[in-house]
Parts: C-alpha cells; structure tokens; sequence
C-alpha cells in the first residue's frame, strides 16, 4: 500500500515538474523570439533612418543649389519612398520594445527634420543630429538587450 502511494506520488510529482520545465521552456522561447524580432526590427529601422537621411540630404541639397526640376523630382520621389520605409520597421519597434519608443521617435523625427533647411549649414547641423538620434537608437538598444 504504501509502496503504491510513493509511486503514486512520485509519478504525480515527475509530471508536475516536466510540466514546469516545458512551461519554462517554452517562455524562453517566446522571450528570445520578441528580443530577436525587436533587434532585427531596430536593425531594419536603423538602416531605413540612414536611407532617408541619404535622400533628404540629395533632395535639398539639390534645392539649395536651384538644380534642375528633374533633378529635383526624381530626389524627391526617393525621399518619399525611403520615408515610407521608415513607418513599418519604427511601428515594430514601438510595439515590441516601447522602452526605445523615445529614442525610436527621435531618430525617426531627426531624420525627418534635414526637410526645408535654410541653408547648407543647417542641412549638416540636421544631418550630424539624424546620425547623432541614430547612434542613440542604436545604444538603447544595446543597453536594452544586453548587447
């Protein structure tokens, strides 16, 4: 009988704990997942941020100096495609790792800023900002993901 019941119980407890072990596993997993997904999401916002600040930089470089309306156009049609590409890669971010939203948004603001500047001066000024907000973006990351 009490053989039974050690058996019994041992059995229950064995069970138990590979349950435990699985559930423990298995949040591991989602875990490194959503940190693996926000990385990549960081990396992709990363390079979307310095595609953009390329373009804004040709497309008003182009207008400071009166280039041709072709020119000019055709800058700005790849100024607004690269913006574009900013959009899904900074939701991503926000979503999975709302901790980097601030330095998310301010690169992505930073880049966004080179538009209109008055002069050459100003577009380097925005454009060292941009690289300076990206730098950051990417150093929260660090620190978020123990990188």
């Amino acid at each position: 009988m009490w053989t039974t019941l050690i058996a019994v119980i041992g059995t229950l407890a064995g069970t138990g704990l590979a349950g435990l072990m699985q559930h423990r596993t298995a949040r591991t997993a989602r875990t490194d997942s959503r940190r693996d997904a926000a990385v990549q999401a960081v990396a992709t916002l990363t390079a979307a941020l310095a595609d953009h600040r390329r373009a804004m930089w040709v497309r008003e470089d182009l207008r400071l100096t009166c280039a041709s309306p072709e020119a000019y156009a055709t800058a700005r049609a790849e100024s607004h495609a690269t913006r574009s590409a900013i959009t899904a890669p900074l939701t991503t971010v926000l979503v999975l790792a709302p901790a980097l939203a601030p330095a998310a948004n301010a690169a992505a603001r930073a880049a966004y800023d080179l538009r209109a500047a008055a002069d050459r001066d100003t577009l380097t000024a925005h454009r060292d900002r941009a690289l300076t907000a990206a730098d950051d973006l990417v150093a929260a990351a660090a620190r978020q993901f123990g990188a």
